[in-house]
């Protein structure tokens, strides 16, 4: 018995206090902090656009250049979402059906 007394009782404390009564308590937030974030959100989003503005030195080639590739690669992924799966594997099959037997993989067999 005497081996059990130096054991600590109590409920389990965990490292850095993040909740419960070992931190102490909690501040609660005032109206004046959310206004404070919300002006500061406000001010970040119209700092980052006027950086986006100012960052923008691409010439107007470059950026018909860049809308052509996007309506391309919408093109393209609307052509490949058209088919099924079903439809890709006849296609493929006619595929491989026209083209010559030179291309066909030869059997491989150690016994004979």
């Amino acid at each position: 018995m005497a081996d059990y007394e130096a054991v600590q009782r109590g409920p389990l404390r965990l490292k850095g206090g993040g909740g419960g009564l070992a931190g102490g308590k909690r501040k609660k937030k005032k109206a004046k902090d959310k206004a404070q974030i919300l002006e500061q959100i406000v001010s970040s989003k119209k700092q980052e656009e006027e950086k986006k503005r100012g960052l923008d030195k691409r010439t107007p080639a470059q950026v018909a250049y860049e809308k052509m590739q996007e309506k391309r690669q919408m093109e393209r992924i609307l052509k490949k979402a058209s088919k099924t799966h079903k439809q890709r594997v006849e296609d493929f099959n006619r595929h491989l059906d026209t083209l010559t037997e030179h291309y066909d993989i030869p059997k491989v067999s150690w016994t004979k």
